[in-house]
């Protein structure tokens, strides 16, 4: 049994800016996840002239800050690669599924008598 069916004389649209997104998306997700993990280990290497709490509290707040930032950034890949995946599909052959027959396609049903 076959789903879907295609439909005559349906065109395919050439690949465009999807296919180049989708190319850069693992390199763009790498370095979105790098970027924010190598504020993080600055903040750790560089020497800072606040007390223990206070850098404590600081490198908290970096972590948070990163962390936070690493999600985000996963969200925007993952929604703009779902995009890019959308338009491809689209663009690709037009299928027909089975045909639903209506049964008051032209005229109103008629009521049986009580």
């Amino acid at each position: 049994m076959t789903w879907l069916r295609k439909l005559p004389n349906s065109q395919r649209h050439p690949p465009g800016l999807e296919w180049r997104i989708l190319r850069h998306m693992p390199r763009i997700f790498l370095v979105g996840t790098l970027l924010p993990a190598l504020v993080a280990a600055l903040a750790r290497i560089l020497p800072t002239n606040a007390s223990a709490l206070e850098s404590k509290t600081a490198l908290s707040l970096v972590d948070i800050y990163a962390i936070s930032a690493v999600f985000l950034h996963w969200t925007l890949v993952l929604t703009v690669s779902i995009a890019c995946v959308i338009v491809w599909l689209m663009k690709g052959p037009a299928y027909v599924a089975d045909a639903y027959a209506l049964p008051d396609s032209d005229q109103p049903l008629s009521r049986p008598q009580d």
